[in-house]
This record gives C-alpha cells, sequence and structure tokens, in this order.
C-alpha cells in the first residue's frame, strides 16, 4: 500500500510538471511574439524573462561543412527552408546558437542547479552549486544618484563605456571581475576560474562563453533580490577590447540582457571569421585562438579556413535582435579588424530589419581618436540615447549607422541571399475560396523609394526597388544627390560615381525581383541627404 501510494503521488507529481513545461513553454512562444511585436510597432522592447526563449527547440547539427566563402544566410534553417514569419526567428536562432556553441565558443551551460548570493548598494555575491561542485564570485556595485531599484550595467574587466555617463544617464554599474570566472594564461587543457571549478579544467568551453555564463549568474541573483537595488529586467553589458568579446558573447547567449554594448572587440569579437584574412593588418585567426583560450577549443579546426564553418559572427549579432545593439569599433587600428565588423554589424542588421527592429541597432565606427579604448566624444550621446531606449524605457531614438570611410566593408560582397519579408503571424490557408480579387502588384516595371538616417554632416539612405506587375531582370535606380553631399560607402549595388545624380544598379543576387515583390540597397555618405527622390528603371 505504501509502495503504491508512493507510486501513484509520483506520477500525480510527473504529470503536474509536464503540464507546467507545456504552459510556460507556451509562455515563452507567447512572449516571443509580444517581444518582436513591440519591436514591429516601435515600442519599447523588453528582454526576455528567460536566458534562452528557444530551449526547447529541436535542432539537429549538420553532419558535413561544405565550404562556402560567403556569409551563411540567417534566415535559412538547418534543413534548408527559409523562414517565414516573425515567430520562425525564436527557433532559427536557437539552431545558431547551437552552431556558435559548437564550432566557435563551446557549450556555455544553462542555470545550475543552485544559484544564490546577495545584492547590495555596492555589492553582488553568487554562489553556484552543480553536481556535487561549488564555486563563488562577487562584483562591486556602484549606484547612480537618485532612489532606486535602478537598471544596470555590468562592465567587464573595468573596461567598457564610459562609466561616468552611464551613471549620470540613471543607471548603475556592475563592476564584474571575469578572470575570476574564467582566468587567462592557462592553457586549454588546465582551464581556471569559477566556471572551470563547476565543468572541469579540461572543459572545451572557451573564456568568452565562460565569462557569458557568469554574467548570466550575476543576473540570476538580482532576479532573486527582490528588484530593492537593481531591476532584473533592465540589464546591460559592455566591455572593450578582449572584454569587449565577452560582453558580445554575454549578450547574444542572454536574451534577459536588454542591451548589448561591445566596444572595440577584434578578432574572435564582432567582426566576420570569413573576412579577417583578407583585412590587411587584422589579428589572424590563428593569433586570436593561441593568445588565450577565448575561443572554444573546436574553433582550432577553423582558424586555416574559415569558410568551412557553417556560422559566422553576423548571426551571432543577429542573436541579440530584437534587443538593443550598440556596437563600437575603432577603425584607426588595422589590428581590431573594424572593417570585417561593419559587415558582421550590416548583414546582422537585416534580421533586426527583418524584424521589424531596424531602430535598435547602432553601429558607430566614424571617430577622430585612434587610442584604444578611449572615452570619446561621438559615443557619449548615442550611449546616452541606448540608456534611455533600452534600460531606463524612457526614450525613443532610432539606431544608426555610422562607419567610417576607411574600414568600410561592402555587404553585397560577402552574401548571396536576400532578406526576406517576414509575416506577423504564420499564413492560414483560406478554407473558402476568396471573395475578394487578389491586391494587384504596382503597375509599371519597377519603382523605388527612399528613407534617410541623417545626422550633422553625414547620413545612411536605404533604397527599396519594387517590381512592377512583371518580373524584373536587372534594375538602374538614379538618385540625384543634393548639393555638397557625397557617397562614401555602398552596399548592395554598384554606383557610377560619388556626387552629382548617381546611378546604382544591381549586384548578381538581387538583380531578379517576381512581380510585386521588393529588394534593397544602401549608401553612406556625408553631408546631407534630405530631398533625394530616386527612379527606377527596369532591365
Amino acid at each position: 500500500m505504501v509502495i503504491g501510494s508512493g507510486r501513484s503521488q509520483l506520477r500525480a507529481t510527473i504529470v503536474m510538471l509536464a503540464m507546467a513545461a507545456l504552459v510556460l513553454a507556451g509562455a515563452v512562444q507567447v512572449l516571443a511574439r509580444t517581444t518582436i511585436a513591440e519591436a514591429a510597432a516601435g515600442g519599447f522592447v523588453a528582454a526576455s524573462p528567460v536566458e534562452d526563449e528557444g530551449a526547447d527547440c529541436s535542432v539537429t547539427l549538420p553532419g558535413s561543412l561544405p565550404a562556402d566563402s560567403k556569409l551563411p544566410d540567417p534566415f535559412t534553417k538547418l534543413d534548408g527552408t527559409r523562414i517565414t514569419t516573425k515567430s520562425d526567428w525564436r527557433c532559427r536562432r536557437a539552431e545558431i546558437k547551437e552552431l556558435a556553441e559548437r564550432y566557435v565558443y563551446g557549450e556555455k551551460p544553462a542555470k545550475p542547479a543552485s544559484v544564490t548570493g546577495t545584492v547590495s548598494n555596492n555589492n553582488i555575491t553568487v554562489n553556484v552549486s552543480h553536481n556535487g561542485r561549488s564555486a563563488s564570485f562577487s562584483a562591486g556595485v556602484q549606484l547612480p544618484s537618485g532612489t532606486g531599484p535602478f537598471p544596470a550595467v555590468i562592465v567587464l574587466g573595468g573596461f567598457g563605456a564610459d562609466t561616468n555617463t552611464i551613471r549620470s544617464s540613471g543607471a548603475a554599474v556592475i563592476n564584474y571581475d571575469p578572470l575570476a570566472v574564467g582566468k587567462e594564461g592557462t592553457g586549454r587543457s588546465n582551464k581556471q576560474g569559477a566556471f572551470y571549478s563547476i565543468y572541469g579544467a579540461t572543459s572545451s568551453t572557451g573564456l568568452l562563453a565562460a565569462w557569458a555564463w557568469g554574467a548570466s549568474r550575476i543576473i540570476d541573483v538580482i532576479e532573486q533580490s527582490g528588484g530593492n537595488v537593481l531591476k532584473a529586467d533592465a540589464v546591460g553589458v559592455t566591455g572593450c577590447s578582449r572584454y569587449g568579446k565577452g560582453a558580445f558573447a554575454a549578450g547574444a547567449f542572454d536574451q534577459r540582457i536588454a542591451l548589448t554594448m561591445p566596444i572595440e572587440s577584434g578578432s574572435a569579437g564582432v567582426p566576420i571569421f570569413r573576412g579577417i584574412p583578407g583585412e590587411s593588418g587584422a589579428q589572424p585567426l590563428s593569433s586570436a585562438y593561441e593568445e588565450q583560450p577565448w575561443l572554444g577549443d573546436a574553433f582550432g579546426s577553423f582558424t586555416g579556413n574559415p569558410n568551412t564553418l557553417p556560422v559566422d559572427t553576423h548571426e551571432v549579432v543577429a542573436m541579440i535582435a530584437p534587443r538593443g545593439l550598440f556596437i563600437m569599433e575603432n577603425p584607426h587600428i588595422d589590428w581590431l579588424a573594424a572593417r570585417s565588423g561593419s559587415v558582421a554589424a550590416l548583414a546582422g542588421a537585416e534580421v533586426y530589419k527583418a524584424l521589424g527592429a531596424g531602430g535598435n541597432i547602432t553601429y558607430w565606427s566614424d571617430i577622430q581618436d585612434g587610442s584604444h579604448c578611449a572615452d570619446r566624444p561621438e559615443w557619449q550621446a548615442p550611449l546616452q540615447a541606448n540608456i534611455q531606449k533600452f534600460l531606463l524605457k524612457t526614450g525613443d531614438a532610432s539606431g544608426t549607422f555610422r562607419i567610417s570611410s576607411s574600414k568600410a566593408g561592402n555587404l553585397a560582397q560577402w552574401r548571396d541571399w536576400q532578406t526576406p519579408a517576414l509575416s506577423d503571424e504564420p499564413t492560414t490557408p483560406p478554407t473558402t475560396p476568396p471573395t475578394t480579387p487578389p491586391t494587384t502588384p504596382p503597375a509599371g516595371n519597377c519603382s523605388a523609394s527612399v528613407s534617410i538616417n541623417q545626422w550633422t554632416g553625414g547620413f545612411v539612405a536605404t533604397v527599396r526597388v519594387t517590381a512592377g506587375s512583371s518580373p524584373v531582370n536587372g534594375w538602374t535606380v538614379t538618385v540625384p544627390l543634393p548639393s555638397g553631399a557625397g557617397i562614401t560607402n555602398t552596399w548592395n549595388a554598384d554606383r557610377s560615381g560619388n556626387t552629382g545624380t548617381i546611378q546604382f544598379t544591381n549586384v548578381s543576387f538581387n538583380g531578379s525581383i517576381a512581380p510585386g515583390q521588393s529588394t534593397e540597397f544602401g549608401f553612406q555618405g556625408t553631408g546631407s541627404g534630405t530631398g533625394m527622390t530616386p527612379t527606377c528603371s527596369a532591365g
């Protein structure tokens, strides 16, 4: 009787847990759709309440890794089909995450069995236990003036976005020493720090994923603290140089982080792996892999041939979408690979745009001071704007791209895929024939429209080319530039010149447009872009 009663209670408990899991999975999917809907509507994009929204997605990694010099298509699933709706992105992101862990960073484990700690006005303690092993570390806290609870920015290693600006903007600073979690200067078979005390000194996980794991555990403790000092739903992360690499990984792998701000991250950071070998003076992939065990052990197979990687950093950029992302780079130091970084940002921004969140990403390499990890006046205003928008939730400034002409990448050279128009929800086939005729596509050969992101002394233009009632096989867009304007960079099109009336023509992958469908190209310029009226001709 006792055994039978125990089994009955156990079965009931299992059923209740299974039902709870199903409810939680459904809630995660609803929250994911809500977040993307907010982005499309131009509202505040809340950080996720969970570390990984796609934890329930089934992922089967590829059996072979064919070489491809072009950037992988972030919209194509591992089964070869493309996503069609914004809600599809949740599980597509899960695929990218698995690829990034397997081939680049090493595994970032989920929340350990036990995470406890404390939050005070000047300190955070973190205690972790898992599988009979324990580790602890701490982080300092600097509060802004005023009355809390406050949003907060985790600053890796004391190097990141200007902490004075962060605090004066109304956010706290969490001073996180990542070396306490993953120590530098160790061999790959003898890794040390809190992470490796839990998961073993021979873990194949690199330091960047370990540092990201540590940032996640800090957020766990903030969540448990009751929100009296710091807000768990308004956390940002930043770092410069190697800590910029870590901040980038932290923001990509934890969807609770509302704002990610990597600075001058260089090889193993934002810049595309495929671009680094061809970028003069950039730190070679083999050097970045061997300098410290930043990247996972598996990446050693790709340092000589990144074209066989089934993932690249533009997709890590995309993992952060639609949350806030502010990438800061330095074009004055070749070692930092800013040209490859601009390509990663431009390609990742395509996912932001497809999700209706193009205004949530900012990239800025147009700076004067070439010193490494300096506090730059050019970054102060966008830093304040990003904190207001994503942490304080009081601003609505749209992101901008300010790419240095000396290190401007051309996305058209790196992709052979186009950005799809993702629908808000899955399309349900009609059960009865439609009672109204389908919408007639725009008449004529092709048309062009332009949107401008203008700032003092420069602008970025995004031009949409739309086919009329017949397919387009090749197009030319003519744009008369305003007086004094000049073009410094173009992507997804070829151009006839830099000033005056410019003709833009399609490149190999975007010349064919189906009736009523569109493609986009863009260019950056100096001066004013206001008042441009593009015209399009097909053929």
